[in-house]
């Protein structure tokens, strides 16, 4: 495929770069096979633990240089990435398209996040402001400024396997971090991909070794990354599981993590909603990549006066929708990442039936000639209650719960009672209802919207969410502040030495 040369991406591929160099290890090959045909893209070497101490090394020799660049001087070279992406978004976005399985269009929209992130961070160059205090103590001036943390490794999950990286590295290099990124096993040619676009910038502008570095692997990679004591801050996103895996072995070490995990996300719709509004919010958010967001809509909450209404509606959309290859714009929803991922759908899907649920649409699995890679299923809507225990799980695929609610009270203490706290959304024409819904006894969640869906976030805000999601945040706002250290300075142009809390220590 001509995308695939445009990025030189080749059938065997080196796998570990420390910024413009590249070097491998053949031993360990991590094959990347496309959802969407089920065909082998290529390979790629694995990091080995001698590959993985040299770029280390490299990455602490590369901080010491880049940390010293004015931050301005360092947005530009962000900037420049930036339009180095503008320049490769079709083909990379055709690549995200084709090795995640997503749908052209959202591979577009990934790689202009990317775009978008760039231009964030070139702004921010600029603005990495401390505060001023006022001192109880005369003849002496306090504030407090930012420093750099040193490394930070980003490990990424295959479902945008280019815009969370960026989110996380084009921060944290106009910051003077310097980044090791693990991009997802089941995704590393995009990992390749982006190296090589960035590598491209770092060698004309004379950026240090070291500043931005890849290793293509696994679980064992980054077990590596969350146990080493140089690595200062780790960015994981991914399951709840391994969430918790990567937060036990940096706080064993008292290093800093950045975690966004799982999502159980719902929206609320009152019987003051427009609810042809509320029902393009519900599809997109429930089928967008065949339900492999960590925002995807899992749970409908909807008015008992509008339920039955609603649900007339909803079933009509989804027999509309055209499932298909991803890389054809007509195709609403493409495939599952991998067969693993249809498997945990089908059990799921049986879980949610022994469990009495009630299917509206029903799901499954597609086969024929269209569908040859095994990874394609069906979109499904189920009536359920709140206390089925599949509901509070996070099925990473098109699988959509209807639950039925009298008060909004109610409808809030239902959306609330799961264990992860990402994305929420309420859709109401009654500003009293939106206003209770976003209050201090509204959403536990980290993003809560008003007649927008729970998917779709904007990267000037910061992302990330609240209980089993993590806590962390990334992208927008002050975010970038967990990529630095923060130092309280102290500073006496007085003659006199006097004491905080008016102490006296006269001798």
């Amino acid at each position: 495929m001509k995308f695939l040369d445009t990025l030189s991406i080749q059938k065997k591929n080196k796998g570990v770069s420390t910024g413009t160099k590249w070097f491998s290890h053949s031993k360990d090959l991590v094959e990347s096979s496309s959802p969407v045909d089920g065909k082998l893209i290529g390979g790629v070497s694995g990091c080995d633990r001698n590959q993985f101490e040299q770029m280390v090394a490299t990455a602490q020799k590369g901080f010491e240089a880049w940390r010293q660049w004015p931050a301005p001087k360092r947005g530009d070279i962000i900037r420049k990435i930036g339009n180095e992406l503008r320049v490769h978004k079709e083909p990379l976005g055709k690549l995200v398209s084709y090795e995640m399985g997503k749908s052209l269009q959202e591979g577009m929209g990934e790689v202009q996040e990317m775009i978008d992130i760039c231009d964030f961070a070139l702004g921010l160059s600029r603005q990495l402001y401390g505060l001023t205090m006022q001192s109880e103590r005369p003849g002496h001036r306090m504030y407090e400024q930012y420093h750099p943390l040193g490394i930070v490794g980003i490990i990424s999950a295959f479902n945008f396997p280019v815009a969370v990286w960026s989110w996380n590295a084009m921060i944290a290099l106009v910051c003077g971090d310097v980044c090791i990124w693990k991009p997802s096993e089941k995704t590393p040619l995009c990992g390749i991909a982006c190296q090589q676009i960035i590598a491209k910038v770092f060698k004309e502008n004379k950026v240090p070794e070291g500043v931005c570095s890849l290793m293509t692997g696994g679980r064992i990679q980054g077990q590596w990354m969350a146990e080493d004591r140089r690595i200062a801050l780790i960015s994981a996103t991914g399951s709840t599981a391994m969430g918790k895996a990567v937060n036990m072995a940096v706080g064993a070490r008292l290093g800093k993590s950045l975690l966004e995990l799982g999502g159980n996300n719902a929206i609320i719709i009152t019987d003051q909603a427009d609810l042809d509004l509320a029902l393009l919010g519900a599809l997109f958010g429930a089928v967008g990549t065949a339900g492999q967001r960590c925002t995807t809509t899992r749970r409908l909450i909807i008015q008992e006066g509008v339920y039955e209404a609603f649900k007339k509606k909803l079933v009509h959309a989804y027999r509309q929708l055209r499932i298909g290859n991803p890389m054809n714009a007509q195709n609403h929803v493409g495939p599952l990442i991998d067969t693993d991922a249809v498997q945990k759908y089908l059990k799921a899907l049986a879980a949610c039936k022994s469990q009495g649920g009630k299917f509206l649409v029903q799901g499954g699995v597609l086969s024929g000639k269209d569908f040859k890679s095994g990874c394609y299923v069906k979109p499904c809507i189920a009536e359920v209650t709140p206390d089925m225990e599949i509901v509070h799980l996070e099925t990473f695929a098109p699988l959509l719960y209807l639950l039925k609610y009298k008060t909004l009270e109610e409808a809030i203490a239902i959306q609330n009672n799961v264990p992860q706290g990402l994305s929420s959304a309420i859709f109401t024409q009654n500003l009293k209802e939106a206003e209770r819904f976003l209050s201090l006894a509204g959403s536990d969640c980290g993003i809560a919207n008003v007649n927008i869906g729970t998917s779709g976030a904007e990267i000037g805000g910061a992302f990330g969410g609240e209980k089993e999601t993590g806590g962390g945040r990334e992208s927008g706002s002050d975010a970038w502040k967990a990529y630095m250290r923060r130092q309280t300075n102290t500073i006496n142009y007085s003659d006199q030495l006097p004491l905080a809390q008016g102490i006296r220590f006269d001798i």
